[in-house]
């Protein structure tokens, strides 16, 4: 008996032609036995599918199609079974459906025209998730103390960070989380961001206050917030803005979350960024110099509605470095209670010039956090990430 497919995917979408595509495309896994794909061309056929096949992991449906639509689909999946994660495929720019989706439980989304690559990746964290999830549920019962659903919690919140990061000839980018003994709000997304002509690339850092499972789950809400809005805007001002609004409108705890984002295009070099009341980030260039992000300071997200943010721009070159981080880093401390702090941090690499490798930049700055610390315990999450300019 031939073991089980590493992922069971269910495509539902009414384009007779999607099935060979996806077949041709996705050849390799599915020979190698990392794909199993079942087709349904409308939401009716998928529910029969799933049905017959409890077996299937993920949902890859599009919105739009006759008999049953996807959001429909969505509504009907937990009714069969919870631990089923959906991706949902609609046009580009469909902000309304994408966000109605997101409401209604859809764990990702991507946008026509399909990339492959992309699809892939949000395929492998999807994965990951659902192995969260059966993991969740296997240990339900073992669940004997709150240390115990803290560690749960933080494996779902690491699942719907990258591990693998778009590539190009132009930048190189990289990000890393390294949680503390509870779970808390720390999260980065990278992702391309296209707007024919030109493909952009989009960086967020951010740090939700307070701590544990509550920090947590505003964390997953402000990342899948984050993920929507850049669908319905390109400008990082009207993003950051509609995340603000969203999240203030749901935020019956009154936490808020500290956030920088940014576009880089790599046809000038121009960074485009925001900065809601996140830490500047700190530029290292070519030549050695160094100097923290001229930022204008604005208020975290989620506490007053229909504020404006202010956007700035930086003219990179080759062989800059923008690194982004939060407070685990420059706040990081000793048994003596001395910080790390923000001098350490732009002399990181002693003056000369910072590697043009994203994860090495990341990997220097971990390990000179970790050096200074010693052995005295991780009080809060350390994450960082660095796009370098490579061309």
């Amino acid at each position: 008996m031939n073991p089980s497919p590493l992922c069971h995917i269910l495509v539902v979408d009414d384009e007779p032609d999607l099935e060979v595509l996806m077949r041709q495309r996705m050849r390799r896994e599915i020979r190698g036995g990392t794909y199993r794909l079942e087709f349904a061309s409308n939401g009716r056929h998928a529910l029969e599918l799933l049905r017959e096949h409890p077996e299937i992991d993920i949902v890859l449906s599009d919105i739009n199609m006759p008999v049953m639509d996807g959001l429909t689909l969505l509504d009907n999946i937990p009714q069969i079974n919870a631990q089923i994660k959906a991706v949902m495929i609609s046009a580009y720019g469909d902000m309304k459906n994408i966000r109605s989706a997101m409401n209604r439980g859809a764990f990702d989304f991507i946008t026509k025209p399909v990339d492959f690559e992309d699809l892939k990746t949000t395929i492998s964290r999807t994965t990951q998730a659902v192995e969260a999830s059966r993991q969740n549920v296997a240990n339900r019962e073992k669940l004997l103390s709150i240390q115990s659903e803290l560690a749960t919690a933080a494996k779902m919140q690491k699942s719907i960070l990258q591990t693998t990061f778009p590539q190009s000839e132009a930048y190189d980018v990289y990000a890393n989380m390294e949680a503390a003994r509870e779970v808390g709000g720390d999260f980065y997304d990278v992702r391309v961001i296209r707007s024919p002509p030109n493909d952009f690339l989009g960086v967020c850092i951010a740090d939700v206050s307070g701590k544990g499972v509550p920090a947590a789950l505003f964390m997953m809400a402000s990342w899948t917030l984050l993920r929507g809005a850049t669908i319905g805007h390109r400008a990082p001002a009207h993003v950051v803005e509609e995340v603000n609004n969203m999240l203030e409108q749901q935020n019956d705890s009154m936490m808020f979350v500290t956030l920088f984002y940014g576009l880089f295009d790599p046809h000038d070099r121009v960074f485009h960024y925001v900065n809601a009341g996140h830490n500047s980030p700190v530029l290292f260039r070519a030549d050695g110099t160094v100097e923290d992000l001229e930022t204008s300071q604005g208020i975290a997200l989620g506490i007053l509605p229909g504020m404006q943010f202010a956007e700035n721009t930086v003219k990179l070159d080759k062989g800059d470095v923008v690194v982004m981080y939060t407070d685990g880093v420059n706040e990081a401390e000793t048994i003596d209670e001395e910080l790390f702090g923000m001098d350490r941090l732009r002399n990181v690499f002693d003056g000369k010039p910072p590697p043009l490798n994203a994860k090495e930049v990341t990997d220097a700055i971990f390990q000179e956090v970790r050096d200074y610390v010693g052995d005295f315990p991780q009080s809060d999450d350390i994450t960082c990430l660095a796009f370098c300019v490579t061309e």
